[in-house]
């Protein structure tokens, strides 16, 4: 830092300071701070390791005036504020798109809207130009969240193929029905054959492909899909438990659960133990996700891995490019088996 004239105080390297220290203009200064375009290498270089050396910290608020843009970016979860404490995938999703954007200097705004006013009051915030794009997790059908913000114009992921918007919005996601259906072949390799599944919330992406997934192979294989062996649930661990229960009473020679997510699992495993049932020697359960849930289940869950850092690096990834002028883009990533100690 620089001496100032008043008592010896510090005052922060100003880009006068890092154009003086590169031997190069201020506006090869500017220029490289706003992109490096119409910059040699040679200057490029030299700025940045005037920037090094001086210690200077772009000032934000200032490009932000010049470039119209926030240099912030939201995450923007669509659930209820006590299901960000309780589902660790949040908590994974959002570590992993700090520390993609931090990578850019870019930081992340939490953003919850569980409710209707809580969804028009950050919409309204948003399309103020408060944050130059919006990472969206969770989101259901008829919550108009991700349309509102497309059609305003702002930039926009999605955690999921959002439902009935077809191309408009850019997505990231798992190959959730091609998930349950390697799950399900999983089970009926065990010699399972009245497989149970407790479905996630069937007015999400996730929800609807992992049930479908499931269907599919057991109508592959020869088997009825029983109504009475498909429950909903919500992704809560509650959930989980009710929908073991509504299982036992329907089909008392259970002998396989798919969960659709494993905080769902350890509701089950809880049911099963309360009701007498030995997992996975009279009942196998496989989950979805492979968070830190499915370690911390006894036994320990078989579970289809989601590739969350892949999912968080491609979705800034895709956000930035749709930010810099991009068309909108779907990634689908590939899930994995975990096998453990329920299956």
């Amino acid at each position: 830092m620089t001496m100032s004239n008043t008592g010896g105080r510090r005052r922060p390297p100003t880009i006068h300071d890092v154009a003086r220290e590169a031997g190069v203009s201020r506006g090869t200064v500017s220029r490289v701070l706003n992109g490096g375009h119409y910059v040699s290498p040679a200057a490029q270089e030299a700025v940045n390791a005037a920037i090094r050396k001086t210690g200077y910290v772009v000032n934000r608020h200032a490009r932000s005036l010049i470039t119209g843009r926030s240099d912030s970016v939201g995450f923007l979860l669509t659930e209820p504020q006590e299901k960000f404490f309780e589902d660790p995938n949040f908590n994974v999703l959002l570590r992993g798109c700090t520390q993609a954007l931090a990578a850019h200097d870019i930081p992340l705004l939490l953003m919850l809207a569980g409710t209707e006013d809580e969804r028009r009051r950050i919409t309204r915030y948003i399309t103020s130009g408060h944050v130059d794009g919006v990472l969206l997790v969770s989101s259901h059908s008829g919550n108009p969240v991700a349309e509102e913000l497309s059609e305003a114009g702002v930039p926009l992921v999605a955690c999921g193929k959002p439902i009935g918007l077809g191309s408009k919005v850019s997505y990231v996601a798992a190959d959730d029905r091609d998930g349950a259906r390697d799950m399900t072949r999983h089970l009926l390799s065990l010699g399972r054959r009245r497989i149970g599944t407790v479905t996630g919330p069937l007015d999400t992406p996730g929800g609807i492909e992992r049930l479908a997934g499931y269907k599919e192979v057991l109508a592959e294989s020869g088997i009825d899909v029983d109504d009475d062996l498909t429950v909903s649930g919500d992704y809560s661990r509650l959930s989980g438990e009710r929908g073991a229960e509504r299982l036992l009473a329907q089909v008392p020679d259970l002998d396989a659960v798919f969960v659709a997510s494993d905080l769902m699992a350890r509701g089950v495993l809880t049911t099963l133990e309360r009701a007498g049932r030995r997992v996975p020697e009279d009942v196998a359960v496989g989950g979805f996700d492979d968070s830190p849930a499915a370690l911390a289940s006894s036994p320990e869950l078989t579970t289809m891995r989601q590739p969350f850092d892949r999912i968080s690096a491609e979705m800034v990834r895709v956000l930035l490019a749709q930010i810099g002028g991009e068309d909108t883009a779907a990634v689908i990533l590939p899930t994995e088996l975990v096998k453990r100690e329920s299956t």
